[in-house]
């Protein structure tokens, strides 16, 4: 039996939010920027679309470059900065070993997306992935999820997972598409809205949360669309 155990990306597997304060520190340095500067700029990084943020970032700091050229490069560089947390590798290969089928279904761009799970050797570790921007959804259409399974040769099962960081992306995704779910909380409480099924503080406690869970019924298996890549497909 097949169990599918969808993981979100960002701060969930990599580390992101230390990816954005690198950054920060190297872009306040490069632009020389009051001492402050950093930490207004990871304060100020709220979400929300990136040409908005850097819109705000120029007029603050008043910067001559065009708003467009700071989001580019800082596209550009972010990958580059992003890191898994420690024993992401190990972890996704023990769940593996146990039978589980691991995807990736993230929100964002695919060049961006595709970049952070090349680089940390993600793209080897997992069944496929599953980028918002590609597919035209995102997190939290259920829709989303069920394109994840359907790239991968099968489909939504009740006792299949969707594990992820945002109360509102991922654990309100994995109920909107009638999935388990379980939150990373990184040690914030939960806040309002529809509690997840399990809760764990990083990505080793989920794992050995999945670990323990009991095979689920078999799920219906069909080929691969024609036009799914082989080793992951958007």
């Amino acid at each position: 039996m097949t169990r599918l155990a969808l993981f979100d990306l960002d701060d969930t597997l990599t580390d992101l939010s230390g990816a954005f304060s690198r950054w920060a520190a190297e872009f306040s340095a490069r632009y020389r920027l009051a001492e402050d500067a950093a930490a207004w700029l990871v304060s100020a990084r709220s979400g929300g679309p990136l040409d908005r943020f850097f819109a705000e970032v120029r007029q603050r700091f008043d910067l001559a470059e065009p708003g467009e050229r700071l989001g580019a490069s800082y596209r550009a560089r972010i990958p580059q900065l992003v890191q898994l947390y420690p024993g992401v590798l190990d972890d996704l290969g023990t769940l593996r070993a146990a039978g589980w089928r691991i995807g990736i279904v993230t929100n964002g761009m695919r060049d961006n997306q595709l970049a952070k799970i090349h680089r940390t050797g993600l793209a080897n570790a997992i069944d496929g992935y599953c980028i918002s921007a590609a597919a035209g959804l995102r997190k939290p259409d259920p829709r989303l999820f069920r394109l994840a399974a359907r790239n991968r040769g099968t489909t939504l099962a009740p006792g299949d997972w969707v594990i992820g960081d945002s109360p509102g992306l991922d654990i309100a995704g994995g109920h909107n598409a009638r999935l388990r779910t379980l939150w990373i909380s990184h040690g914030r409480p939960w806040p309002q809205g529809q509690p997840p099924h399990r809760l764990a503080t990083s990505l080793r406690e989920a794992v050995q949360i999945l670990s323990e869970e009991p095979a689920p019924r078999a799920t219906a298996i069909r080929p691969p669309r024609p036009d799914a890549a082989p080793s992951g497909t958007d």
